[in-house]
């Protein structure tokens, strides 16, 4: 018997979410064990947006209507964060403070997952992406196509990856990291919490927390300061 879908909010009304709702569209049975998925609205703080139509899905209002939803029993997705502000989908999944269960996570069916391998809830994997062996995705993770993840990898929470990021074995990701599209990181490496990894960057060392490198071999751009969200995940 087919599931009914559950009615989704998409946190989030810009590139991220847009591209989450075309893949609900064109897969909606793509959640985790088969469940399905009917896209019902966007959600977004900026009340410019709010009453918008973006690619036919209406702006509701502000996030905090995804708690009423999760109550009547409805799923949310944080769709949200940029290189600039790595830790925005993190402070959104804190400040709604949701149970595991309203989230959905979102696995494309050309994503592999290899069965020792977990991915955390609010989670999205698009198209192409590879998990190969005993892979750690912790909850709310972003996989954009054509990621691949090698065995005992350790990804945190809210953590992003930009499209073609290969991760070789054994790296540890720290919580909301944003890596960018074509980075490379060499096994048993670490890149700490809050820290962003431009795009096509070859990462041979550990990367701190906080702070953004670029190049190949990639280097330290800038350090950010320790703000009091970047210390509670240290």
């Amino acid at each position: 018997m087919t599931r009914a879908p559950r009615p989704l909010l998409v946190a989030g009304s810009g590139g991220f979410a847009r591209e989450t709702v075309q893949l609900l569209r064109a897969h909606p049975g793509s959640g985790s064990q088969g469940q399905r998925y009917r896209v019902t609205g966007l959600l977004d703080d900026d009340p410019r947006r709010h009453g918008v139509l973006v690619d036919g899905v209406p702006v509701l209002g502000p996030c905090e209507l995804a708690r009423e939803h999760a109550t009547r029993g409805g799923a949310v997705l944080a769709c949200v964060g940029r290189p600039g502000a790595p830790a925005s989908r993190h402070e959104l999944v804190s400040r709604l403070a949701l149970p595991d269960g309203a989230w959905a996570t979102v696995i494309h069916p050309l994503a592999s997952v290899s069965p020792d391998s977990v991915v955390g809830a609010g989670g999205v994997l698009h198209a192409g992406v590879v998990l190969t062996a005993a892979v750690r995705l912790g909850r709310h993770a972003v996989v954009m196509p054509h990621v691949v993840l090698t065995h005992d990898d350790e990804v945190g929470d809210a953590v992003t990856f930009g499209a073609g990021v290969r991760l070789a074995g054994g790296v540890i990701v720290g919580d909301a990291a944003y890596l960018g599209c074509g980075a490379l990181v060499r096994e048993q490496r670490r890149v700490g919490a809050g820290a962003v990894v431009g795009m096509g960057a070859v990462v041979l060392q550990d990367v701190p927390a906080g702070e953004v490198w670029v190049g190949s071999p990639a280097r330290v751009l800038s350090a950010a300061p320790r703000t009091s969200l970047l210390e509670a995940f240290l």
